[in-house]
Order: C-alpha cells, then sequence, then structure tokens
C-alpha cells in the first residue's frame, strides 16, 4: 500500500521531457502560426475582389496543409500522440482542376483553424514550462532577494515565513499544468490535424476489412494445419492399429496349418515317392514315406495336426492393440472438440453471462467476475468479446506476475465494455507489432468498431478496457 502510494506521488511529480519542450516551444510556433492565420485570412478577404485572390488563398492552404504537418509530427513526436496523416491531395490535370481541389480541401482549412487557438495554448505553456518555476524559485528565496537589494537590519515578518512554503506550492504545481496544456493539445491535434470523420472512416473501414481477411486466412490455414498435423495423423495410427487387429484375426494358428487339400492327390501321392522308397506306404515307417491316395497331411480342414498347436490368435496382444485404438479415438475426438471450440465455443450458446464465468474458471490466476449484461449484443461482438477475454486473462497468466484480477463486463445503452484489472508488475503497452499481441487485439476490436485502451504503469496495476458498440 506505502510502495503504491509512493508510486502514485513520483507519478504525479514527474514531467516527460516531450511535454516540457513542447510548452517551451509552444510560444514561438504559436505565435508564427497565429501571424500566418490571421495574415492568409486578412489578405484573401481584401484580395478576394480582384484576380490574385482564389491564387494567394490556394498557395496559402497548400502551406497550412504543410505547417499542419509540421504540427502533427511535433506532437507525435513530443507529446507521444500519433495523430493520423490524412490522405494526399488528389492531383487532377489542369490548373483550373487542381485550384478547386485545394481550395475545397477540408484538411488545409482545419489546419488553417488549428493555428488560431495555438497562440493561446502557447502561451499558457510556455508561461507553465518557464514562468511558474521562476516564480516558485522567487518565492521560495524572498528573503534572501528582500535583503540583497535592501541592505541593512530587518525584521523577519510574514513574507519571510511563507515565502519558502509557496514556491514549493508553486513548483508542485507545474507538473499538473503542464499534464493539463499537453492534454489539451493533443485533443486539438486529434481534432483539428488528423483527417475529417469520412475520410478517417473509409480508411477505418480499409483496415478493418484487410485485418479480417488476413485473420480469416490465418485462421483457416490454422485450422488445416491442426487437422493435417493432429486429427488426421491420429487417424492415420488409428487406421494402422486397426490393420494390425485385423491381420492377427487372420494370421494361421500354428506353424503347421494348410489348407484344405494342401496335402492332397498330386502333392505328395503316388508317383512320388513310390512304396518302399524310403519306408511302406503301408504301416507309415520311415521320414517322407509315401501316403494314401486322397490323404490330407492335416488332421483337419484349416488346423494343423498334433496336440500342442495353439488353438486361437494372441489374446494379450490383441488386447493392448484394442486398447491402443480405444486411446487414438478419445485423442481424436478430444483434437475434434478443441478444433470446434476454437472456431465457435459452445459456452457462447447461452451468451456471455455464462461464457464468461467459464471462461475464468479456468484461469490459474483467481479472477473476480461483475458482469452488468442488460442487453444481450451481437452475436459477432459475443465472440469478439469472448476471444478478447480470453487473450486478456492468458496474457495476465503469462506475463504480469498478478496475484489476483478483476473481469467487469457490462453491455448497456447499445454498447459494451470489458474490463480487466490485475495487481501485476504492469508496464504493458499496445506497441506497434502488427497481428501480434495487444496490437493485434486491438486491431481485431478495430474490424468491429472496438477500441482497446491500456493503462499500466511501471509497478502496476495493469488496466486493458475494450469497448464496443452492442450492434454493427
Amino acid at each position: 500500500m506505502v510502495r503504491r502510494v509512493v508510486t502514485r506521488w513520483r507519478r504525479g511529480l514527474s514531467v516527460r521531457g516531450g511535454e516540457l519542450a513542447f510548452a517551451v516551444l509552444g510560444l514561438p510556433l504559436g505565435v508564427l502560426g497565429a501571424v500566418y492565420a490571421v495574415a492568409v485570412l486578412y489578405a484573401g478577404a481584401l484580395l478576394s475582389l480582384t484576380v490574385l485572390g482564389l491564387p494567394f488563398v490556394a498557395a496559402a492552404l497548400v502551406g497550412a496543409r504543410g505547417i499542419g504537418g509540421l504540427h502533427r509530427r511535433l506532437v507525435g513526436r513530443l507529446l507521444g500522440e500519433p495523430v493520423t496523416a490524412p490522405p494526399p491531395l488528389p492531383r487532377p490535370s489542369g490548373v483550373l482542376a487542381r485550384g478547386r481541389v485545394v481550395l475545397a480541401d477540408p484538411v488545409a482549412w482545419r489546419a488553417l483553424l488549428y493555428l488560431l487557438p495555438r497562440l493561446p495554448l502557447g502561451l499558457l505553456g510556455f508561461l507553465a514550462a518557464v514562468g511558474l518555476p521562476l516564480s516558485a524559485v522567487w518565492l521560495a528565496g524572498f528573503p534572501l532577494w528582500v535583503r540583497l537589494l535592501e541592505p541593512g537590519p530587518r525584521p523577519v515578518d510574514w513574507l519571510d515565513v511563507a515565502g519558502l512554503p509557496a514556491g514549493l506550492a508553486v513548483l508542485t504545481a507545474v507538473p499538473a499544468a503542464l499534464r493539463g496544456l499537453s492534454r489539451a493539445n493533443r485533443a486539438l491535434a486529434r481534432g483539428l490535424l488528423g483527417p475529417v470523420r469520412s475520410q478517417q472512416r473509409v480508411r477505418e473501414l480499409e483496415n478493418a476489412r484487410a485485418t479480417l481477411l488476413a485473420e480469416s486466412a490465418d485462421r483457416l490455414r490454422r485450422l488445416e494445419r491442426d487437422l493435417h498435423d493432429g486429427t488426421q495423423a491420429q487417424l492415420v495410427a488409428l487406421a494402422i492399429t486397426l490393420s494390425l487387429v485385423d491381420d492377427l484375426l487372420g494370421e494361421p494358428d500354428g506353424p503347421g496349418t494348410h489348407g484344405p487339400g494342401t496335402g492332397g492327390p498330386g502333392t505328395h501321392g503316388p508317383g512320388t515317392h513310390g512304396p518302399g522308397t524310403r519306408g511302406s506306404a503301408a504301416d507309415g515307417s520311415g521320414t517322407d514315406g509315401g501316403h494314401a491316395p486322397g490323404r490330407a497331411h492335416t488332421s483337419g480342414p484349416g488346423r494343423a495336426g498334433g496336440p500342442g498347436d495353439e488353438s486361437g490368435p494372441d489374446l494379450g496382444r490383441l488386447r493392448a492393440l484394442v486398447d491402443r485404438a480405444r486411446g487414438q479415438t478419445d485423442a481424436t475426438i478430444a483434437g475434434l472438440r478443441r478444433l470446434t471450440r476454437g472456431i465457435h465455443p459452445v459456452a457462447l450458446d447461452a451468451g456471455l453471462a455464462e461464457a464468461l464465468p467459464t471462461l475464468t474458471a479456468t484461469s490459474p490466476v483467481p479472477v473476480t467476475v461483475r458482469m452488468d449484461l442488460r442487453e444481450r449484443p451481437q452475436e459477432v461482438i459475443e465472440r469478439a468479446v469472448y476471444f478478447c477475454a480470453a487473450e486478456l486473462l492468458t496474457n495476465l497468466a503469462k506475463h504480469s506476475g498478478a496475484r489476483t484480477a478483476e473481469l467487469s463486463a457490462s453491455a448497456v445503452g447499445g454498447r459494451v465494455r470489458l474490463t480487466v484489472r490485475d495487481d501485476g508488475r504492469g508496464g504493458a503497452a499496445i506497441g506497434h507489432g502488427a497481428g501480434t499481441g495487444l496490437a493485434g487485439l486491438a486491431e481485431r476490436l478495430a474490424a468491429v468498431d472496438g477500441v482497446l485502451r491500456v493503462d499500466s504503469p511501471p509497478g502496476g496495476p495493469t488496466v486493458v478496457s475494450a469497448e464496443l458498440p452492442s450492434r454493427l
């Protein structure tokens, strides 16, 4: 508990270097941008009645697009807010067509609008980054400054006593002020420097289509590989075992077994060994004496003569083969069940209310489940939420080092929210690895208009939340 309080206190007093640099650069950039925007609007209004008006405005909008790109890169590099770049301008043939495209470009007009509020935000950021620390130093050292400026004896008054605490209070307010202004700058950049909503929606749909196609192809490859390497191999082994059983059942019972008529006429009949060659045919003496015509060597059809012959197949070996076949059948059935669960979890037939507790029950980390499912989402949304929860719980068990976790799900007002909290070591991030980890999960959620958010400071706790529409 104490460590968590100390961690939060340190986070409250820490300032990212990028936020500080952006605040210092904000004033000169804000002044230049505001001057440019005002000059363009003023000059464009004056020249609008002349031939130079439209060409001037078109050139100024191209410049505003470039300035917007510069600010977008600064926001991404210093504030850690990646703003999606808008699509490039189309280049139709003809000067008039190109001028019409530039004048109707919403990205350029929004970039020009962005430059106007940047001046007050830049001024406030400069004051927070430079003015407040200088004020804190002045207040903390007020007794010293006064005595340096006014030599001679001076009694201690309340200003001398209150100077140091006031300076420290102002200094501790600097990080909060910088973070608040950084949030405002991020929101302003997201709203005005990115693509317009229609362009962004088209790009999201294109990315969602590509993600779904890639995921579908990958799932089919995994299914084919599992069937080929798992189920098919198990069925082949089962077929081999059954062939061994069949061969064992079809083996002859003894080494002297012959079929009917093996020793019949023409094999050992008269003419092969005549009487008196190596014994008498009448008394049967001799090793290979003659036989009566038509008398077989066997004592019965298909059976080996002699009192010491086996009377059936090897039952121990047969029982072992049957047991092996039964085990292979069970393994094949279990593999098919795993494959069907990967295609569509049976627990989802009753909805998330039963599927999520069943999922958390298999987690090695104790998970508390809280649900507020007032409406049942669409089937495709339920599948996305289920697999999202499964992947988050898997990551939690593998990487977090958590002792306890909590999973909460709600479906209220047309929105589905899934949140997984844990008390692990923290440090999780979405990153930029396409198709893998949290980045891949965020891409798959985006395919159904979902958003994944991760809050995982070093030392924990980690909170991962997903929000989706109930219906597409």
